[in-house]
């Protein structure tokens, strides 16, 4: 099928509707392409996904340090997008039933964007009952933030979780007004859907601000970058999750260097390898396609053919979505015969 790929505004977000989709993809982008135009920067990855049979999202943030809240924004904008998605399909006629189950969204993130992905995924694994929500948050924070900051961040993510419980409602409610179907949410976060890092940052105040001393005085004072990647590295082992994630990471770059060795290290859980160092700097995934030819001017190599590209890069991505969703469908039977996960 040779369709364009198109976006159009909805909600915060970009939206590009696949006639005939299998999934979605949530995608977040680097702190200031995610910000200024990711559908120009990374427009050659997005067309080869959407040639896969996706619907892309390009999910935007702002640029701030608390992630928290960020986060926070970016799973809301799920929600608001959602019922949409459905409405403009039946609208345009195009097939909407992979958007009826939340299983079929998955989320790629490239150096700080991989960052909110991680917090959404760490948040699903959050208990129910406040109080226990609270005992936990406690635990992980106790060592690196003070009490007020313990006690905002609490009230934030029950805010959080508060606002997303009302919204799965209005989800429901609106999905079945446009198409009289039911939709299935399986979790008010992103537990069970399938993320694949690229080349992911997890860095503190001292990577966007210099020089270093003016980031430790932020940090001191507490208007720093929260959480810290300690208190992001704890929320990550806590969960026990992680199930379903991809890593690519890239020879030559020193930026997610630090990040990429941790999470190498510490997710060893899946039945199989699903991290991969390729050729290239930090800026990888970005790349426009001029005829035959891919530009990508923050890579060593600029100018590469449009088969060379896909080889060295988009090949992997496109591999690791199918090996993470044959994954995602054996956990789906397992459930439906009685097993454990």
């Amino acid at each position: 099928m040779n369709i364009k790929l198109r976006f159009k505004p909805v909600s915060h977000s970009w939206v590009a509707l696949h006639p005939q989709p299998k999934g979605v993809i949530q995608f977040i982008a680097g702190a200031f392409f995610g910000t200024f135009g990711p559908m120009l920067f990374y427009r050659y990855l997005l067309q080869c996904l959407f040639e896969q049979g996706y619907t892309i999202i390009l999910l935007p943030f702002n640029f701030t340090f608390n992630h928290y809240q960020e986060a926070g924004f970016l799973i809301r904008e799920q929600y608001e997008i959602l019922p949409e998605l459905v409405r403009m399909a039946s609208e345009e006629g195009y097939d909407y039933e992979a958007y009826l189950d939340d299983q079929n969204f998955s989320w790629i993130g490239h150096s700080l964007g991989c960052k909110y992905i991680c917090l959404l995924e760490a948040f699903s694994a959050l208990p129910n009952e406040p109080q226990d929500r609270e005992q936990l948050i406690r635990k992980l924070l106790s060592k690196t933030a003070d009490e007020p900051q313990i006690q905002s961040i609490i009230a934030d993510i029950s805010i959080l979780i508060d606002d997303l419980t009302q919204k799965v409602v209005e989800v429901r409610k609106l999905i079945h007004v446009y198409v009289n179907r039911d939709v299935k949410i399986a979790s008010t976060f992103i537990k069970g859907q399938r993320s694949i890092l690229l080349a992911p940052d997890i860095t503190g105040t001292a990577s966007a601000i210099r020089p270093q001393f003016l980031a430790n005085l932020l940090d001191e004072i507490g208007w720093g970058v929260k959480p810290t990647p300690e208190q992001t590295y704890d929320l990550i082992r806590e969960s026990d999750l992680f199930n379903l994630l991809g890593l690519i990471c890239f020879q030559s770059d020193n930026i997610a260097k630090s990040t990429c060795k941790w999470f190498i290290n510490i997710l060893k859980k899946p039945p199989r390898d699903f991290s991969i160092t390729l050729e290239g700097r930090h800026l990888r995934p970005l790349g426009i396609q001029l005829g035959n030819d891919v530009l990508n001017l923050f890579n060593r190599l600029a100018i590469e053919s449009v088969e060379k590209r896909n080889r060295k890069f988009e090949i992997y991505v496109i591999q690791l979505l199918k090996e993470l969703e044959k994954i995602q469908q054996e956990k789906e039977r397992a459930k439906k015969e009685g097993f454990n996960d």
